[in-house]
């Protein structure tokens, strides 16, 4: 008895990884332990690929889930989790959702929602622009609650796909320093028919505008200024 409950004290002690379906067999284990001292959701795969290189590499067609709950990659861990990662459910909607200081590619979003079913992909790309408030724009930047606003965007694809069902979506934000001409987000809805899919499309930059915390600072010639409220919302990224 004794001897059981040191090895129940040992396990509850790690994170304990589960892998499924194409995921399993790409590792050749079902269940991993994982160090205590990682962060967050996205470190204990990082280590699962360490120790098995074949595991999937594209983040995008992996869903993580933590203690029963879906869960993004930045989400916290801590000892004793259960943290399972799983390919997107067979014949469920594909998302992608990206917060990131990288260049935005729309060409690259439409391909993570194409399928042969799509008859139609409408995708909105907001882009920088060289004047506002009647001054000329030098360049933004984009400050964001960044765990927050990644779950946001998540709760939006959701809202798109319960409005739409056969809808895949993607969504990506820039942060930090934009000059004019780079596009500042990337809204790509891939449907059967064109008119859910520019429904969907307008829903979804429309809804991130109001609801995820990502605030942009408009820099002048006069100076820089936080566009915030109704006038955030009317802008272009």
């Amino acid at each position: 008895m004794a001897e059981a409950t040191g090895r129940q004290l040992i396990w509850e002690t790690m994170i304990t990884a589960l892998l499924f379906a194409r995921l399993r067999e790409q590792a050749g284990t079902a269940c991993d332990l994982v160090e205590p001292g990682v962060a967050t959701v996205a470190d204990v795969y990082r280590t699962l690929r360490q120790r098995h290189p074949a595991l999937e590499a594209d983040l995008s067609l992996v869903r993580a889930a933590r203690n029963l709950e879906f869960a993004e990659w930045a989400d916290p861990v801590v000892d004793g989790d259960e943290v399972a990662f799983v390919p997107h459910v067979s014949g469920g909607s594909q998302s992608l959702v990206e917060l990131t200081s990288e260049p935005l590619d729309a060409r690259r979003l439409e391909s993570a929602v194409a399928h042969p079913g799509a008859g139609a992909i409408c995708t909105f790309t907001g882009i920088v622009r060289d004047s506002s408030r009647g001054e000329t724009v030098t360049h933004l930047e984009y400050e964001a609650y960044a765990a927050m606003a990644e779950r946001q965007m998540r709760v939006i694809v959701d809202e798109i796909v319960q409005r739409w069902p056969e809808a895949r979506v993607a969504m990506a934000h820039r942060t930090g320093r934009l000059l004019v001409g780079e596009p500042s987000v990337v809204v790509s809805v891939a449907c059967p028919h064109r008119a859910e899919a520019f429904e969907a499309c307008r829903y979804g930059i429309d809804r991130l505008k109001e609801s995820v915390p990502i605030w942009k600072k408009e820099f002048a010639r006069s100076g820089a200024v936080w566009i915030e409220g109704a006038e955030a919302r009317a802008g272009p990224g």
